[in-house]
This record gives structure tokens, C-alpha cells and sequence, in this order.
């Protein structure tokens, strides 16, 4: 996994290490931008021997970023694919039903759906984990501060044992270390951004989504009981794509609500603490926004299946 950035522990507490053992930071002079942003440095009034008797050398003063808000450095790169890698087999594990589909399934049917699932999980899923990853990491450097996405090793073990063992998800990829000093609100945009972006993606993929399944009529090669499990995609030997195309647009629509409630909740490293720390009023509100469709979801008020149905029905009579 690599050295950790020290500046990654004047902000944000690493929620993958022991408290007990994060160092201390040394502060001995602030200034306070017209921003309200805090600034600390070494005070120039202090000698050479008082600097050094309080740990000089191991300082390292806060640097606001200066480059481009769209980069990514090779580690980050490495930390991203090792995550969205192991996040793919986890959820291709899910779909199959985890190592109990190979007594239902048989053991070469289930590898073959394996296989087909992972790509529908990456393009339906993915997004919104990497997505909702980088807002967090864009609105962090826009205020300046140092943002990087880092992959938590055990955390991704410990989710794809859990998917395979018994069929369901529960992993903590990693997060983006932020390193800088930002007011209480600049860190509630920093934390709110992540949600927002899968409210985003939920709202984007209803039209594009429902277009995608209309263009291709996705909806009436369906299998006739209507199956959207991962041994829907090969029948009687012959692949079909369709109900693939139709599971990504219904596993994207979910997806995104879910994760955004999830991070929301005003838990321990969750986006929803920082945010209830900033403004309560703006986390009721966004709070609210996942919670009441997630909840009207789970009790049959409305699916995902049926919203792009309805998008893309008109869209399919128009093109037979």
C-alpha cells in the first residue's frame, strides 16, 4: 500500500489505522485567511535549537494545491484499479449467490455466470463507487487541500471473503486521504460531494438508461419469466445480453441510491457525520433525499425496473 502522506492526518482521521498511533501534529502559529481557512506554521520568532528541540525536521506545513483538479498520481492510479478489481469480484460473487450457487447451479454454470456478471456489476456499480470517490476528491482540491484516493488492503479482503463465503456485499474499498486546513463548512462540502455525485448518476441514469433499453428493445427479449438473476444471461446455452443491459440500468438506479443513503448515515468515517457537523438543516435535507425513494424501493412503491420501463417503452415503439 505504500507510506501514507503525513499531510493526510491534519484533516481527515485514516480510518483504516489505530487512533492511538496517529502522531501528533505540531502547531505553534496560526493565521486565518479571509476565507476563514487556518493556517499553521513555525513561528520565526523561535530559535534554531527551540525548533529543533520541538521536532522542526519532522514538520511539514500545509501546501494548498495549485495543479490541475483532474489529476491523478500513479499510486492513486495503482490504489483505484486494485479497488475497483477486487470491488468487481466481490459484487460477481454477490450475483451468483456466493459459493452456495455451485450446488444450485453446478460448479461450471456458475463460473460461466461468474463471468458474465462481473462486467454488468462493473458498468452498473463502479460508477458509483469511483465516481462518488472522486467528488469528494474535486471539491477537496478546490478548497485547496491535497486529495488522493487510497485502497484499504484488508477491506477489500475481508469484502470479497464475505461475497463468496455468503452471497452478499459488505466492503469498505477505501476512501480519498484529504490533507489541508479548511473551515467546518469547506468540510462539509468536501463530505457532502459524495452523495451528491451518486444523486447525480441516479438522476442521470433514469433518461440515459431508459434511452440505451429502448434504442435496443432490451425489455421485450427478456427471458419469459421475467428473471433479472445472474442465470438469466445464458439460456438453453445462448447468451442473452439483453437482460445483462437491462440488469446494469436496474443494479445503476439502485445502486446509487443506496450507496448515497449509506454515506449519509452520521456514523464513525461516513460522509453524513461531517456533514451534520457543518449544517444539520443541509443534512436532514439530503438525508431525506435518498432515504424516502430507498425506503418507497424496499416496500414495492416504485422499482427501478418499472421507471425505465416506462422511459424506454415509448423510445422501443418508435424504433420497431
Amino acid at each position: 500500500m505504500g507510506n501514507r502522506d503525513r499531510r493526510a492526518d491534519i484533516l481527515d482521521d485514516d480510518p483504516f489505522r489505530n487512533q492511538r498511533s496517529k502522531p501528533r501534529i505540531h502547531r505553534v502559529h496560526q493565521r486565518v485567511d479571509s476565507d476563514g481557512t487556518l493556517h499553521y506554521e513555525a513561528s520565526s520568532s523561535l530559535s534554531g535549537a527551540m525548533l529543533q528541540f520541538l521536532g522542526r525536521e519532522t514538520w511539514e506545513q500545509p501546501k494548498h494545491h495549485t495543479g490541475r483538479l483532474w489529476h491523478f498520481s500513479d499510486v492513486e492510479k495503482e490504489h483505484l484499479r486494485l479497488a475497483m478489481g477486487a470491488f468487481t469480484l466481490a459484487l460477481g460473487f454477490m450475483a451468483v449467490g456466493g459459493i452456495s450457487g455451485i450446488s444450485a447451479y453446478g460448479f461450471s454454470s456458475w463460473v460461466v455466470m461468474l463471468l458474465l456478471s462481473m462486467p454488468v456489476m462493473f458498468i452498473a456499480i463502479g460508477p458509483a463507487f469511483l465516481f462518488h470517490e472522486i467528488g469528494h476528491k474535486l471539491v477537496a482540491k478546490k478548497n485547496g487541500c491535497w486529495a488522493e484516493f487510497r485502497a484499504d488492503p484488508k477491506g477489500l479482503q475481508f469484502g470479497i471473503a464475505i461475497s463468496f463465503f455468503l452471497g452478499f456485499l459488505f466492503m469498505a474499498p477505501g476512501a480519498v486521504m484529504v490533507a489541508g486546513l479548511v473551515t467546518r463548512r469547506q468540510n462539509g462540502h468536501i463530505a457532502v460531494a459524495g452523495p451528491l455525485t451518486n444523486l447525480a448518476l441516479f438522476l442521470i441514469g433514469v433518461p440515459l438508461w431508459g434511452l440505451i433499453l429502448g434504442l435496443t428493445g432490451a425489455f421485450d427479449a427478456l427471458p419469459a419469466n421475467g428473471s433479472l438473476f445472474a442465470s438469466a444471461y445464458l439460456v438453453d446455452g445462448a447468451l442473452v445480453w439483453q437482460a445483462m443491459l437491462v440488469n446494469a440500468g436496474v443494479f445503476w438506479l439502485s445502486a446509487n441510491l443506496i450507496l448515497g443513503l449509506f454515506n449519509m448515515l452520521p456514523f464513525g468515517p461516513l460522509d453524513g457525520l461531517k456533514v451534520k457537523d457543518w449544517n444539520e438543516q443541509a443534512f436532514f435535507a439530503v438525508l431525506l433525499i435518498f432515504a424516502i425513494p430507498v425506503f418507497t424501493m424496499f416496500t414495492g412503491v416504485w422499482s427501478p425496473t418499472a421507471v425505465l420501463m416506462a422511459v424506454a417503452d415509448p423510445i422501443s415503439s418508435l424504433v420497431r
